[in-house]
Order: structure tokens, then C-alpha cells, then sequence
């Protein structure tokens, strides 16, 4: 019998060549990664959500990553009912910029992820002192696309969403 481990380990396998597979196909032009998606959609867990989540902090020279804001075990994704959550931690509980990162956040799942995943984006508890008025503008459509129509809003997530080749 296998232990849970060595399951998992095979799981990762699978999804980083089901990954190769597809991005070899895409390269090769046989489907473009829409069709590919369309025809085959392929199962996503935390191997395929985390990577999407190189983001740079708005205040600071780093990722969030490296700030600790985000971690793995803060992403939680149910492939079957197309549903993604990420929870991140302020660096300090009056942050100026949590909605912006909430932002960030959202955007970059939503433009790696398929379509038909809903994108969850929270606070962690206890972290920050507007924590539910920062979850509310986070979660509520309407001030998402409010945002995202500001130009300098834009222009602050696309500088944060620029990947970092080190």
C-alpha cells in the first residue's frame, strides 16, 4: 500500500506533465491554449494555482512571497466545484495597500486560471483592521471593475503583476 506521500508526490507528477503535455501542444500551434482548455480541461490544485502567484509587493522590492504575505498553504482549490481561495497576511495590521494586493491577487488568478473557476480572495483573520471592509471590496464584483477602470489602479497591479526573472 502506498502511503499518503508517495501519493501526493505521484499526484505532482502527474499535473507538471500533464502541464508539459499541454504547453508542448500549445507551442507546437496543434491547439491554441483556449481550444486546448475547451476540448480537454485539465484538473487544477495547488501545483497549478500557486506558481500564477509571482507578485511583486506595491510598497516594497519584493514578492510577496518573500514577505510572507502569501503562502502555499493559504491557497485552497476545489477543481471539481471551480472554486479558488487565497487568503494572505498583511505585513502589518493598518496596511495601507491590502485592497491593492487583494487586487493583485484576483487579477493575476483570473487571467491564469480557466473561466469557469470563481476566484475567492480574503484577509486572514486578525490580521488587518478593516479586515471586513477590505474582504467586502475584495469579493463585491461591481468595486473590482470599479478599480480596474481607474488607470492608476491599473497601472499599479500591471507594475506589481510584472514578473520577477531573478
Amino acid at each position: 500500500m502506498e502511503s499518503n506521500e508517495a501519493k501526493h508526490h505521484c499526484g505532482e507528477r502527474l499535473i507538471l506533465n500533464i502541464h508539459f503535455l499541454v504547453d508542448t501542444i500549445v507551442e507546437l500551434n496543434v491547439l491554441s491554449l483556449l481550444e486546448f482548455s475547451y476540448w480537454f480541461p485539465l484538473p487544477v490544485d495547488i501545483l497549478g494555482a500557486y506558481p500564477h502567484i509571482d507578485i511583486k509587493d506595491p510598497e516594497h522590492p519584493y514578492s510577496l512571497e518573500e514577505l510572507k504575505v502569501i503562502s502555499e498553504d493559504a491557497i485552497e482549490v476545489d477543481d471539481v466545484r471551480g472554486h479558488v481561495r487565497v487568503t494572505f497576511t498583511p505585513t502589518v495590521e493598518h496596511c495601507s495597500m491590502a485592497t491593492v494586493i487583494g487586487l493583485c491577487l484576483r487579477v493575476k488568478l483570473l487571467r491564469s486560471l480557466p473561466s469557469r473557476f470563481k476566484v475567492d480572495i480574503r484577509v486572514a483573520p486578525g490580521s488587518h483592521a478593516t479586515e471586513a471592509s477590505v474582504n467586502k471590496q475584495l469579493n463585491d464584483k461591481e468595486r473590482v471593475a470599479a478599480a480596474l477602470e481607474n488607470p492608476n489602479v491599473v497601472e499599479m497591479v500591471d507594475e506589481c503583476l510584472t514578473p520577477s526573472y531573478e
